[in-house]
């Protein structure tokens, strides 16, 4: 109980001097935490206020910045797609101007050739000289003054002839002088009288009629020389209104060849006066047309200069466009760096007076816990006072006994001492004993009575042991009082070490405090760098497009900034002064380059083309010389079989006669045909003196000659034989039945000679109106019936 009571004693001392401890470490860290208090409220007083006026003025001037480059975007996408259709309306309009200039030039050149052409052809001849001598190579010719109906321009000079270049006179007196020194080519003169009295044949147009003439002296001249002259639209007109013509009077077809009551005479142009007129014509149509043209190519070239002024406006359109996004998205973006600015202060200003309103809280609530702690140490530090003075009362009560109780336990020691040397001695008897057991095993008597006196002695020794258990367990007991207090003490110094380790603690949450407060402007350092990286990073993002944009080789300009060691206020300087540069050069025609670009394609293709023209017109020049060739040969050895067949046929048809075929003309190519006639005993000179049955007999001959160059297996006649008499038919039939040997004739008559020559018949009646049948005629059938017959 004693020691009991000692543990007590010094636990409850123990327990005081703990709560002491924790009494001085509450009271140390009120302090801190007021100290700590105190600071966070002037770093709260110490804050500055966010500008929200001017961060919301911020944001609206970033709004604006905003909207403003999304109209410069919109505008500039809005240009960006109106140049593309603008540029092709320029190229499709220099490729129109292209195209009318080359019509103008090809027009003017063919002008000028033609011009030149009639030029040459009134300059040389035979004439000229001539003119010239007697003054005359100033006065035009009569094609000059004459205008006549397109196409009509050949049967007007086949009616003139070389009164075409007819020279007017005032008097025809004049040209008496010229008697003496005639022309050395045909020329006529002309007095104009002062009207035409000529009478008109009402059955046919007259030549005269197609003139558009505005001189009446003139027109009396032309009408004195186309009296009798008449127009038909082709030779078959022509041929049919032969019937109607006076003696003299000629029909004249646009082709040229002329047509008398009883001739045909086929124009071809032979002298050198010889398309004057149709050339005149075409330089007058050719100067309208040229004068069109360079309206049209005028107002193309207008057209041009519009759409490249239009496409030019547009071009400083986009350039502006493109400078006023720039410039929009460098305010926004300048205005995006000031308003995360304006917002991240206000952002940490709001952070910063959060944590330490939460701060204040948490000190708050620990300096409440810490007097709620003070105040319930107090209680327990009066109430373990009180433990502590009954213990000590209870401690020098128990102390006499305590004293009584260590003598007695002194006397306790001292017999179990006692107790335990008998013990010992009684463990060595019973080992004698049972060493002489063996020899007193004879005498069982005595040693059982020993034994029961051993036992009974061992039982008492037993009791004895037992009682010693006891005060062992006493000096357990005592060694575990001992224990405890050594762990109380172990325990309080763990518990000052514990106090050592909080005010540590305390101290280190000073220390973070304090370097909370210097982090502060490390923050707001970082949170600048941050900006500023932000900002060189748009900056960086804008030079790289504008780099991209240019096309520039970013590796050659990394590589020239490393090795020229460019520093960065050199290059903004440099920047600075390019600008000016370029904004004292005014708006750039950005269209150079592709004009350029479609100028250099445009000659390059006119090239190719004028090489590949160059080779096609050589290429065709030789195929038409080869063809000429070619044709000629052809044509003349077709023109020599035919005219030999037509010389053989002929005799066979007319039983006599000759007949050949005659070209007008040295050219061989240009040159017409004329077919020479003559029956037996007729000597005419023009195929039209012919009867019908000779002119289709003609034909007849002439057909077949032709056909014997490359004669067809079928040959179809419809009534050729209709304006034959009989004796013609019967050679007719005997032509066709020798013919008929290598090509099968398949041919309609109504004439018994022709019928007799063919080896089958098929028979058309017509027993109903409109209804037409086949009859078949068995030659074969007939003859045998007609044998029959007649035996």
């Amino acid at each position: 109980n004693a020691n009991a009571q000692r543990a007590s004693v010094a636990q409850v001392q123990q327990q005081i001097g703990v709560l002491a401890a924790e009494q001085r470490g509450i009271e140390e860290q009120s302090r801190q935490l007021g100290t700590r208090r105190e600071r966070l409220l002037v770093d709260r007083n110490s804050l500055v206020a966010p500008d929200e006026r001017k961060l919301t003025e911020q944001q609206d001037q970033l709004s604006q910045a905003l909207a403003e480059l999304d109209v410069a975007q919109a505008r500039l996408e809005e240009l960006t797609e109106s140049a593309p259709e603008l540029d092709e309306r320029r190229r499709q309009q220099q490729h129109t101007v292209s195209r009318e200039s080359a019509q103008l030039a090809e027009l003017s050149a063919r002008l000028e050739a033609l011009k030149a052409l009639q030029d040459r052809v009134k300059t040389d001849g035979k004439l000229q000289p001539w003119l010239h001598k007697h003054g005359l190579d100033h006065l035009q010719g009569l094609w000059n003054r004459l205008h006549i109906e397109q196409g009509w321009e050949n049967a007007l000079e086949g009616a003139l002839r070389e009164r075409l270049g007819a020279l007017e006179v005032s008097r025809l007196e004049l040209v008496r002088a010229f008697a003496q020194d005639a022309p050395p080519a045909k020329l006529a003169f002309y007095s104009p009288p002062l009207a035409s009295t000529a009478p008109p044949n009402a059955n046919l147009p007259r030549l005269s009629d197609l003139l558009r003439l505005h001189d009446a002296g003139q027109k009396a001249v032309l009408d004195d020389w186309l009296q009798g002259c008449y127009a038909a639209a082709d030779l078959e007109d022509a041929l049919a209104s032969r019937d109607k013509l006076q003696p003299g009077e000629i029909i004249y077809v646009k082709s040229g060849h002329a047509v008398s009551r009883h001739s045909v005479s086929f124009y071809a142009p032979d002298s050198e006066q010889a398309g004057l007129l149709a050339r005149a014509q075409e330089i007058e149509n050719l100067a309208k047309e040229l004068r069109a043209q360079v309206l049209i190519n005028d107002e193309a070239r207008a057209v041009l200069v519009r759409v490249e002024a239009a496409y030019a406006d547009v071009a400083q359109r986009l350039a502006s466009a493109r400078k006023d996004a720039t410039d929009a998205q460098q305010r926004s973006h300048a205005l995006q760096v000031q308003t995360l600015q304006l917002s991240q202060q206000a952002e940490q200003a709001r952070s910063r007076s959060a944590q330490i309103a939460s701060d204040l809280a948490e000190l708050e609530d620990q300096l409440n816990d810490l007097q709620e702690r003070r105040i319930t140490a107090e209680a327990r530090f009066e109430e373990l006072d009180m433990h502590l003075a009954d213990a000590q009362q209870r401690h020098a009560e128990l102390d006499d006994q305590v004293i009584d109780a260590e003598r007695k336990l002194a006397a306790s020691r001292e017999q179990q001492r006692s107790l335990e040397r008998q013990a010992q001695e009684a463990t060595f008897t019973l080992r004698s004993l049972d060493a002489r057991k063996a020899e007193l095993s004879r005498s069982i008597e005595t040693a059982t009575t020993q034994a029961a006196a051993v036992a009974a002695e061992t039982q008492r020794a037993q009791d004895e042991l037992a009682r010693l258990n006891d005060a062992a367990a006493q000096g357990g007991l005592q060694q575990a009082l001992t224990i405890k207090l050594a762990r109380e003490q172990d325990l309080g110094e763990r518990r000052s070490r514990y106090d050592d380790l909080t005010a540590k603690l305390r101290a280190s949450d000073e220390r973070r405090l304090q370097l909370e407060r210097e982090l502060d402007p490390l923050r707001a350092r970082i949170t600048e760098f941050q900006l500023k990286e932000q900002a060189s990073r748009i900056g960086f993002e804008q030079y790289s497009q504008r780099l991209t944009d240019a096309q520039a080789d970013l590796e050659a300009v990394a590589l020239s900034i490393t090795q020229n060691n460019v520093r960065l206020t050199g290059l903004q300087g440099e920047i600075d002064r390019i600008n000016r540069d370029i904004a004292a050069l005014g708006a750039v025609n950005l269209a150079a380059l592709d004009e350029l670009a479609a100028a250099r394609e445009r000659k390059q293709f006119l090239d190719a083309q004028s090489a590949d023209l160059v080779e096609a017109m050589t290429t065709l020049e030789d195929a038409i010389k080869k063809i000429d060739g070619e044709t000629r040969e052809l044509l003349s050895d077709t023109f020599d079989k035919v005219n030999e067949h037509f010389g053989k046929m002929f005799p066979e048809l007319f039983g006599g006669g000759n007949a050949r075929l005659v070209i007008t003309g040295d050219e061989i190519l240009d040159s017409g045909v004329q077919v020479v006639a003559q029956p037996p005993g007729k000597k005419n000179q023009t195929i039209h003196l012919l009867s019908g049955g000779e002119k289709a007999l003609t034909a007849i001959a002439l057909v077949f000659a032709i056909f014997q160059l490359n004669p067809a297996p079928f040959c179809l006649l419809d009534e050729v034989d209709a304006p034959l008499d009989d004796a013609n038919t019967e050679r007719y039939a005997k032509l066709v039945a020798s013919m008929s040997q290598s090509t099968q004739f398949l041919f309609i008559s109504h004439n018994k000679i022709a019928m007799e020559m063919a080896k089958q018949l098929i028979g058309v009646t017509m027993q109903e109106q409109g209804v037409s049948r086949i009859v078949a005629v068995d030659m074969e059938a007939a003859l045998s019936m007609s044998e029959w017959g007649e035996s």
